[in-house]
């Protein structure tokens, strides 16, 4: 079944152990199962209004309101109301409830959010008209992900179960082709996985816990500002894509005195770079580049380091005592890998 059923399964699950749960609005699309699970449910009558001559029904909010139930079950969150409502969106109905204390359990698809909007129609070809800020379901206590395969979808479709069989045949050779309904669906488990990370992150800083748990793959680029830099990122960027879900990030780090500073327009192609291959780029002052670094991967939950092998000779190295990659490689500790990585500026270091 899909999300409006697992709503109302929700709500009849809360209901069941004393809850106060009504629903507040809920499209059943001709389906006798989603029908039968509201069964048993107090349903807030829907409020009728007229638009150019058309008769409309939308959630009686104020309704709602007045009953004050403990929860309220509300279908479609990015639905548009009709004009002539309180509130253009459904989604700011939800936000006077919640205002008012009542709990919400409430449905979106994956396609509404606004943030992958012109992704989902570079994937589809179709415009979604009704979206909802990202920041809305982001404030939600709990998302939980309704998921079912392309293939399982696809075969409820053809018995019926989604549409009328007249419509089923156009809507299996368009919007739901397979591959659609594939990428659709790997956009719902990055978005709730990063979500999912996002609570996590915030766990780990409640709890003060500093050892990296590798979670994903989390790859951080540590950037001179050499030329050095776009094979350190390249090869960055191939670590994290060996495992699903690997994120990509670069931190350079400009020291408090101004000294040896990195060339402006290097470190902007380089940060362009990694926001190119989909990474995110971090700038710090310190007077110690290497105690940043790990400061920043260790607070990133990072899994591994990728820094460039010492420009500097032997001799050199002797004189002047440890440099940034040693000090990086010694304190990295037993829970972040450490990637050397060769290069032709290395190459030419001299006695």
């Amino acid at each position: 079944m899909g999300k409006t059923y697992d709503m109302l399964a929700d709500g009849r699950r809360r209901a069941a152990l004393g809850g106060d749960v009504v629903i507040g609005f809920m499209e059943d699309h001709g389906r006798e199962p989603t029908r039968r699970m509201a069964e048993g449910l107090e349903t807030v009558p829907r409020r009728e209004m007229t638009y150019r001559g058309a008769r409309f029904t939308e959630m009686d909010l104020d309704a709602v309101l007045a009953r004050h139930p403990e929860v309220a079950l509300v279908d479609e969150l990015a639905h548009t109301n009709v004009p002539g409502s309180r509130n253009a969106k459904r989604w700011q109905d939800i936000d006077e409830l919640l205002r008012a204390g009542v709990h919400v359990v409430s449905t979106v698809n994956i396609q509404h959010l606004e943030s992958l909007n012109e992704v989902v129609e570079n994937i589809t070809g179709v415009v979604q008209r009704e979206t909802v800020p990202d920041e809305v379901v982001r404030r939600a206590d709990q998302i939980e992900l309704v998921d079912l395969s392309a293939q399982a979808l696809r075969r409820r479709m053809e018995y019926g179960d989604i549409y009328p069989r007249h419509k089923v045949a156009d809507a299996l050779t368009h919007y739901f082709r397979e591959g659609n309904l594939t990428a659709l669906r790997e956009l719902a488990l990055l978005w709730v996985a990063d979500r999912v990370e996002e609570a996590l992150q915030r766990y780990r800083g409640e709890q003060g816990i500093q050892t990296p748990w590798a979670t994903r793959e989390r790859v951080v680029v540590a950037l001179s500002g050499g030329a050095e830099g776009t094979t350190l990122i390249r090869r960055g960027n191939r670590i994290a894509q060996r495992g699903a879900g690997g994120e990509l990030l670069a931190i350079h780090v400009r020291r408090d005195d101004g000294l040896r500073e990195a060339p402006s327009e290097t470190i902007a192609r380089q940060r362009a770079l990694v926001e190119r291959l989909g990474g995110t780029f971090e700038l710090v002052t310190s007077d110690d580049p290497a105690a940043a670094v790990l400061e920043f991967a260790r607070g990133v939950n990072a899994t591994q380091l990728v820094i460039g092998a010492s420009r500097r000779g032997r001799v050199k190295s002797l004189l002047a005592g440890k440099g940034v990659g040693t000090s990086i490689v010694e304190g990295s500790g037993d829970y972040l890998d450490v990637y050397i990585v060769t290069h032709e500026e290395a190459a030419h270091g001299r006695l």
